[in-house]
């Protein structure tokens, strides 16, 4: 399978990282830190004028009508500017699911989204919690079997604390009687299956950025930090750490985008290989983590240190959209079951 990306996703891609790299810089993230609001209406804004609100939009609804297969590739640039944003909610998973669900509720909320007028965020069953719920104009929430579409204004938000600040949790109290039911039965359960298996994707993708800037933050760092009169980045030992960075990283990335590709072509096993991406790019990033904080010694554990911008961004990513752990069953189960299928002594054939 040819998993080359076509010249035009790459020239997006290649945009949108000098796009980040003036506009999204640490100082900008720390400032959305410091007034307590993560999303930044004028930078959400920039973003719509480059397309990135209505990448998997339809054209028909006035956005650019792209697939996961060049998305994954913004994401993980998304991941390496920690990007403070709800972009996975709303590009990733909430227009899908809106361009899924069709109708009025398409009709009405997808051209906003296209244009950057409207933010989405979505709730499963992978998470009690809500995340960028107070910035959203829509939410999209499933309860038993059924999909609920929920103005703000007709639910109670509980804030609650997170370890990244660019990632703002809410409890979502809401009536089910009383708010409409945008899908029910094997629709929404379709549904609300791909919100997570497409959220799953991005918080992949994201990963696979912030664990590439960890890794440039500490070769920088090595490279100015002398002991015993040499650069510390010219010790064997120091070297080996970011080289096993480097391999689990490399590792990771082409899981991802052959998941990218499944979710795309609505591949039967796509919730499958996500669950493996999603394994693959959050083991690479948490272990990044550690071996940066260690390369970085006693200055890493400071505030002014931008190296736990992503370190906070892998951990809360991991988490996002179901727990490695979580994944990792996913996998397993599919093994075993495979397993059980081909029955004793039977060796097992990734699909």
């Amino acid at each position: 399978m040819d998993f080359t990306f076509d010249e035009d996703a790459l020239l997006f891609q290649e945009t949108v990282r000098d796009f980040l790299g003036n506009e999204c810089t640490p100082e900008h993230v720390r400032a959305r830190w410091d007034v307590g609001a993560a999303h930044d209406p004028a930078l959400w804004n920039r973003l719509a004028e480059l397309g990135i609100p209505g990448l998997l939009v339809p054209e028909a609804h006035g956005g650019l009508g792209l697939d996961e297969r060049t998305s994954v590739l913004l994401f993980e640039e998304f991941g390496r500017a920690a990007l403070p944003e709800p972009v996975i909610a709303t590009v990733a998973a909430g227009a899908p699911a809106l361009r899924e669900i069709g109708g009025a509720l398409a009709d009405e909320w997808l051209p906003k989204l296209a244009a950057g007028e409207a933010i989405v965020a979505v709730g499963h069953e992978a998470s009690p919690f809500v995340s960028d719920a107070d910035v959203a104009d829509l939410l999209l929430l499933p309860v038993d079997d059924a999909i609920h579409a929920v103005r703000p204004a007709d639910c109670e938000l509980v804030f609650e604390p997170s370890n990244d600040p660019s990632r703002r949790l809410f409890s979502v109290g809401f009536d089910p009687g009383a708010t409409p039911r945008a899908a029910v039965a094997e629709g929404a359960r379709a549904v609300a299956g791909d919100l997570l298996v497409r959220g799953s994707l991005a918080a992949a993708a994201e990963l696979l950025g912030a664990t590439d800037r960890m890794i440039e933050l500490s070769a920088e760092y090595t490279g100015q930090r002398h002991q015993f009169g040499k650069p510390i980045g010219s010790f064997q030992a120091v070297k080996h750490q970011l080289a096993d960075c480097k391999v689990k990283l490399e590792y990771a990335r082409p899981v991802v985008h052959r998941a990218a590709h499944s979710v795309a072509t609505a591949h039967p096993d796509r919730a499958l290989h996500v669950s493996m991406a999603k394994v693959a790019a959050g083991d690479a990033a948490t272990f990044t983590a550690r071996r940066a904080l260690q390369v970085h010694g006693a200055i890493g554990y400071t505030w002014e240190q931008d190296l736990h911008l992503w370190m906070r961004r892998a951990w809360s990513l991991e988490q996002a959209y179901g727990k490695s752990a979580r994944h990792r069953q996913n996998v397993e189960s599919w093994i075993l079951a495979e397993d059980a299928r081909l029955g004793p002594g039977a060796t097992f054939r990734a699909a």
